[in-house]
């Protein structure tokens, strides 16, 4: 039986949202805290598939796990074991990869299949890898897991060909324990490293420079446990201010880190959204007469790739020629295919999408292809005339914390069924 979410659109929504923990900074947080030596406690964790396979791989490695309430853990590495991690679990998300540094770190040898999580286009771990090799570990590739091994982890000179988050945070991850100091240039900026490098420095670790694109991690010996509270997910904040600006009378966003989203409001400005910034909140109001526009998807703080799925949808609703580009994930698009089975006047080619606008859409099926396509198909629910019906949800379920609960509560009309 699967699962699929139906949306009755032309709903006005109206109301207070507020958003939850950073996701991309929660399913790095989780395995940082198995570098400590004693109880880690995480606070706004989001309610989201991904948080339970990680919590699965933590109990394979005979880590204790206490939920004391939904958006707080408590991770107690104590007892831990470094056992393979072959199960199925690391197949599930691809940010399970995050243990390989931490378990490299931690215990100079870490054995793991390779992760999983949305396909997105060629998504290659070997900067990663040659973070790892550069500090010292030897990594052999068999029977598809990573066998990584170092007798001993020397802190380095570090250079990224492409400033990717995932490696930045996971040779951060290793270099810890490393003795002397690491250097990593040409890092990756995005605030969910900066969330990190502070969970790891109240642990004890000596990291500077996160934010920027030079990182230093003087190594240390040992890692205590800590009280850490998650920054804001910005790329939820994002798809929401996105539908209010889509089908809202007035909607208010809380809980949010407006630096963070810099690129997207000033895009929406430019579209002609009425828009109140708050210190931690974003107001919006019902426009009309919305104009096109063009965005170029950039590493942070550019235009997040994340969020160029949800707003071409907005986008289907303004009036003439806008046009995304997707520096980052050249074959992001998908979510353009199911737009046009709804009606959306849509080309794409390599690399990019032409929208022109606006058109009416109208609900019928459609699959969300990965995470930020089934935000998409979400919005173009809300606004489009009759019912849509999204399939493959579970790619929703590992980014969106209590989606329906929030939306219904806008006035939203978006139900489960089972089909």
């Amino acid at each position: 039986m699967e699962e699929v979410i139906k949306i009755e659109g032309g709903h006005l929504l109206e109301g207070e949202v507020t958003i939850s923990g950073a996701k991309n900074a929660t399913v790095a947080l989780i395995p940082a805290a198995v570098l400590a030596s004693g109880p880690v406690t995480i606070v706004g964790i989001p309610q989201i598939a991904d948080v339970n396979n990680l919590c699965e791989i933590l109990h394979i490695l005979n880590i204790e796990v206490i939920k004391v309430a939904d958006d707080h853990l408590i991770i107690d590495p104590t007892n831990m074991k470094n056992v393979d991690l072959v199960d199925e679990a690391v197949t599930k998300l691809r940010a399970s990869y995050y243990f390989m540094g931490a378990l490299l770190g931690k215990y100079g040898h870490v054995r793991m299949k390779m992760p999983g999580g949305c396909y997105l286009g060629p998504r290659p771990i070997d900067l990663h890898i040659k973070g790892f090799e550069a500090l010292g570990a030897t990594v052999k590739f068999e029977k598809g897991c990573y066998d990584i091994t170092a007798t001993e982890l020397k802190g380095t000179k570090i250079f990224l060909d492409i400033s990717s988050v995932g490696a930045t945070i996971n040779i951060m991850m290793a270099a810890v324990y490393a003795k002397g100091r690491t250097t990593i240039e040409n890092a990756a900026k995005e605030p969910e490293i900066i969330d990190v490098a502070t969970l790891l420095n109240k642990m004890g670790a000596k990291v500077r420079g996160a934010g920027t694109n030079v990182i230093t991690i003087d190594g240390v010996d040992t890692l205590s446990g800590c009280f850490h509270e998650i920054i804001p997910d910005r790329i939820e904040a994002g798809t929401f201010i996105v539908i209010a600006a889509a089908c809202a009378k007035k909607m208010r966003i809380n809980n949010v880190i407006p630096q963070h989203l810099d690129a997207l409001l000033s895009k929406l400005e430019e579209m002609g959204v009425k828009m109140h910034v708050g210190i931690d909140y974003v107001e919006i109001e019902h426009s009309d007469n919305l104009k096109g526009t063009d965005v170029t998807t950039k590493p942070y703080p550019g235009f997040a790739t994340d969020l160029q799925q949800p707003l071409t949808v907005l986008m289907t609703q303004a009036h003439g020629e806008s046009k995304v580009e997707d520096t980052i994930y050249p074959e992001r698009f998908k979510h353009c295919y199911e737009l046009a089975k709804m009606g959306a006047n849509i080309e794409v080619r390599n690399g990019e999408a032409d929208i022109e606008g606006p058109t009416p859409l109208g609900g019928t099926d459609v699959t969300a292809t990965d995470l930020r396509c089934g935000a998409a198909m979400v919005v173009a629910g809300l606004i489009a005339d009759g019912v849509t019906t999204i399939s493959d949800i579970y790619h929703i379920d590992r980014g969106y914390s209590e989606l329906d609960t929030k939306l219904t509560n806008l006035g939203a009309k978006i139900w489960r069924e089972s089909k």
